[in-house]
């Protein structure tokens, strides 16, 4: 009997642990303790060797590229705390830069590398995650595709579709995957609302899209003097607000709208801070015409405080998000709601789970990350950046 009892319960450990307590229960009324002891001391060794087999999954082995992207720090803050990333190299070639984040975070000086592909050759990690300016993405993958090792950069994917069309070549030839990551993609009111519209139809068919995105513009908020220099540059960063601010937008209505382009990208973009930013535009709304939706961008540099939401408009109701969990809803005539979003669950909650995952085939790239997407992404900027300067509408090839 208490063999029996041992098998049915190694079943149970790796099922549902509500199913495991109700299973004890029933073990409880049979057997006396002088039985349950061995079978308890059963289940315990079970548990650890889970466990232990769970634990000896090796970290991924993370390289990081480029010091010079505001949001590096958290990058940096997370390969260095977490058991499931080592991180294995840094590449800068600023060697001033370099030391005073090494000190900082107290990185091994042996990690330092000025020249990425010297460093793909002697460390061999397995990803790549790119914090230098939008105009090296396309050296970055090219140089990493030879040599097999995965790529996530920093929003946006490329500066313009010969730099995009160049990515995807070289990420095809080497057989990696090129992810983008944006800081709305682990928000969970974004996913809530996505399933809310696209999967429950709890709006109808879409027919309007506004995505606010921006702050008081990357200087007034205290950029990095290194990140200050590029994200004004309009070869660096490909625009100004139009580039930073605008690829939310485009890729979220991407996403919304199944992967397809708009028929038609309308863009106006202003100098408000001429004497701030001379160089870039730090103001643009752009309109993308779908069929039967149209999708309007609102990027700026100019907004009282920092904006990063939108508002999905259906046949029957409203969604909008607020801020990273909260969603307002409304349904017909019903009174509006404020809801909280679900918490995403891993691997979707973070950018470095996800890039484990894809990198050891758990996940398989898609939606808002992903290279397909962030393709279309790249079209619909470049398009803006032509409508701007035209003052003409530009219809995108289907």
């Amino acid at each position: 009997m208490l063999r029996s009892f041992g098998r049915r319960l190694a079943v149970l450990v790796a099922s549902s642990l509500a199913d495991t307590y109700l299973f004890m229960c029933h073990i409880l009324r049979k057997l006396s303790m002088r039985r349950l002891i061995p079978l308890l001391i059963i289940t315990a060794g079970l548990s650890a060797s889970m466990t232990k087999a769970q634990d000896t999954t090796p970290p991924l082995r993370l390289a990081i590229v480029g010091l010079v992207h505001g949001h590096v720090p958290g990058f940096l803050h997370g390969s260095l705390s977490r058991p499931d990333i080592s991180l294995v190299a840094v590449v800068e070639p600023n060697r001033r830069l370099a030391k005073q984040y090494a000190t900082h975070y107290r990185v091994d000086s042996t990690l330092l590398f000025a020249d990425l592909e010297e460093m793909l050759r002697k460390v061999k990690p397995e990803a790549v995650a790119t914090f230098t300016n939008t105009f090296d993405h396309r050296k970055v993958v090219e140089i990493c595709a030879r040599y097999g090792v995965h790529v996530m950069m920093e929003k946006p994917l490329a500066v313009t579709m010969e730099h995009a069309r160049a990515i995807e070549k070289a990420a095809t030839k080497g057989r990696i995957h090129v992810l983008v990551n944006y800081e709305t993609t682990w928000y969970a009111s974004n996913h809530a609302a996505f399933r809310m519209v696209t999967v429950d139809g709890a709006i109808g068919e879409i027919r309007r899209m506004v995505v606010h995105d921006g702050h008081r513009g990357p200087k007034e908020i205290g950029c990095q003097p290194e990140f200050l220099k590029w994200l004004t540059d309009p070869v660096l960063n490909g625009g100004g607000a139009l580039t930073d601010f605008g690829c939310y937008g485009a890729n979220l209505m991407t996403w919304l709208m199944g992967g397809k382009k708009p028929a038609s990208v309308m863009a106006v973009t202003q100098h408000i801070k001429p004497a701030v930013y001379p160089n870039v535009d730090d103001e643009a709304t752009i309109v993308l015409a779908y069929p039967k939706a149209t999708g309007i961008i609102q990027a700026s540099w100019n907004w009282p405080f920092d904006r990063k939401d939108m508002e999905i408009y259906g046949l029957t109701g409203l969604v909008c998000t607020v801020r990273k969990d909260s969603l307002r809803v409304r349904l017909g005539e019903k009174p509006e709601t404020l809801i909280t979003a679900p918490a995403l669950s891993t691997p979707d909650g973070d950018p470095l789970s996800y890039l484990a995952a894809v990198v050891r085939g758990k996940a398989t790239p898609a939606g808002l990350s992903s290279l397909k997407v962030n393709m279309v992404v790249t079209e619909i900027l470049d398009a803006a950046r032509v409508s701007a300067k035209s003052g003409k509408s530009v219809k995108l090839r289907q």
